[in-house]
């Protein structure tokens, strides 16, 4: 099986351009101001006017309001929803958009309990817990602990570096890998060769 990849944190073209050009299969777009990869509204449409097709784009929110949801969906070309923060199952269904939820793996966070809670969710993204940061924290976490009946569901973040996104692959078999700053030149620049590396990591990991 091969493994998908998001490049998360876009903010200009050429950085989104040389991430499909290297593989990536989603680009994920930062809507969420304190973050240093926050994406304006305008933006994100005029990079995400000029993508190639086939290629997923992801809109990240953080415990935002309907309506700030609202007007990056009718602007913006968006394919899916990442919710980063509190929200709810309730409240992820409602915005018209296949979606995927962010879990910060804390030391009691109990995986099966949350894939039933959010069993309506397209996939569960696994990220680096770190208090009062709701990602991007450039941290991994141990990757053992995914239960290996939910691998299939699950996108693997959290620290992911062209170094060692192949172990990460070949311990974990999710179906798809998420990193951002771990190809970056500066926070919410890319760097190309690095994006290139991290796709020839994912290959060594499906070996």
């Amino acid at each position: 099986m091969r493994t998908r990849v998001k490049i998360c944190g876009i903010t200009r073209l050429e950085d989104a351009m040389a991430a499909v050009n290297a593989g990536a299969d989603a680009l994920g777009f930062v809507f969420y101001p304190p973050s240093p990869r926050n994406i304006g509204v305008e933006q994100a449409r005029r990079i995400v006017a000029e993508l190639p097709p086939f290629v997923t784009t992801v809109a990240l929110f953080v415990d935002a309001d309907r309506e700030s949801i609202a007007e990056v969906m009718q602007k913006v070309q968006i394919d899916r929803i990442q919710f980063h923060g509190n929200e709810t199952p309730a409240y992820c269904v409602q915005h018209g958009r296949p979606w995927i939820k962010a879990i910060r793996m804390k030391d009691d966070v109990d995986l099966d309990r949350l894939a039933r809670d959010y069993e309506q969710a397209s996939a569960l993204l696994l990220d680096a817990y770190r208090p009062g940061v709701p990602g991007g924290t450039g941290e991994a976490f141990d990757w053992d602990r995914v239960p290996e009946h939910l691998v299939g569901k699950i996108i693997l973040a959290g620290g992911l570096t062209p170094e060692n996104v192949s172990e990460a692959i070949r311990r974990v078999r999710p179906w798809a890998v998420d990193v951002s700053g771990g190809v970056e030149a500066g926070k919410g620049i890319k760097d190309k060769q690095k994006m290139q590396k991290f796709m020839r990591g994912v290959q060594l990991g499906e070996e």
